[in-house]
């Protein structure tokens, strides 16, 4: 960990063609999500296409703002194959500026202040995972959820530690950490005090330390244990807390970590 490049790309393409089968597969395209029940399934093919044609345009311009692919841009058409098709067009579009930038070049995101770089070899990691947890939300609207690959769901959980939990503002609560055991055998704490939230891989129960000189507080305030696809899928909303294997500790503070908003 984590995932090289080329194998980012590889399971964006995967990924993105599990996504246009569920929808395909759909009774129809306005059939609510109930993963996201503020949208139909139209909704969250326009916001995957769309959002895929505005990161390639963004991962184009390099480290300048951010940019959007709307102006000229096809709109996400209802007839079923035009669809599947035009989903297919969004991620070609981001895969070939990805290719054509490689990982290490400069790119405007928006963690700047998280542990994750601020290049296109990060912008690739977070948009696999947008489309890994996007497609669950689509298969479980025809309702067939499926786990989330295991190379996939191990990335994203430190993806998701790293990019969307790690911010330098202060945690406004008493100091504690939140472990989280992935059954595949890794493990990860997340550490919040005054400096701000941030994560460090760590041993998994029963193995040889890893990061011992740096694990934080000697024991978590909260640990939950599961399989990385549980994980990913717990900590984006999309299942709760008695759907992991383990829960120990104080379960209310992911209620805390939940409705914190840091400044930065």
């Amino acid at each position: 960990m984590p995932l090289e490049f080329p194998d980012l790309l590889r399971l964006i393409d995967e990924r993105s063609t599990a996504f246009r089968a569920a929808v395909a597969s759909a009774p129809s395209l306005d059939v609510q999500v109930p993963t996201c029940p503020e949208w139909t399934l139209f909704d969250l093919v326009q916001h995957i296409g769309e959002g895929r044609r505005d990161w390639a345009a963004t991962v184009a311009a390099g480290p300048a703002p951010a940019k959007s692919a709307a102006e000229g841009a096809p709109a996400a058409p209802r007839e079923r194959e035009a669809v599947s098709a035009w989903l297919a067009a969004s991620t070609q579009e981001l895969l070939d500026a990805l290719r054509e930038a490689g990982p290490d070049r400069g790119c405007w995101t928006w963690w700047g202040a998280s542990q994750s770089p601020q290049t296109c070899g990060a912008v690739a990691r977070h948009q696999l995972q947008q489309l890994a947890v996007h497609t669950y939300d689509a298969q479980v609207t025809v309702g067939a959820p499926e786990p989330l690959p295991d190379e996939v769901a191990l990335d994203g959980v430190e993806d998701f530690l790293f990019t969307c939990v790690a911010t330098p503002s202060a945690w406004p609560h008493k100091p504690t950490a939140f472990d989280f055991h992935a059954t595949e055998g890794h493990s990860w704490r997340l550490t919040v005090d005054g400096d701000g939230a941030r994560s460090t891989r760590i041993s998994a129960p029963g193995a040889t330390p890893v990061a011992a000189a740096d694990e934080g507080p000697n024991a978590a305030g909260v640990s939950v244990r599961g399989t990385a696809s549980e994980l990913v899928l717990f900590v984006y909303g999309r299942i709760p807390a008695d759907s992991l294997k383990v829960v120990e500790g104080d379960a209310g503070l992911f209620d805390l970590l939940q409705a914190w908003e840091p400044e930065e």
